[in-house]
């Protein structure tokens, strides 16, 4: 799994896995899965994330397993 913030953009992404991606929709405004041959999500992009958030801190990212 990986996660890429592109602050250029202002966008972040979500990989899955490292299957190619045949085929993205945008599910909701600035919402897209990517999915695989299998109709698998593999990949999530948020865009627009500085209007998400007014407290968004790129800087510090938190990873947390329940």
């Amino acid at each position: 799994m990986k996660l890429n913030v592109d602050r250029e953009a202002d966008a972040l992404y979500l990989r899955l896995d490292d299957s190619e991606v045949v085929e993205s929709e945008e599910v909701s405004p600035g919402v897209v899965l990517d999915y695989n041959e299998a109709k698998e999500v593999v990949g999530v992009e948020l865009l627009h994330l500085s209007q998400r958030s007014s407290d968004l801190n790129l800087s510090a990212l938190e990873f947390e397993t329940v």
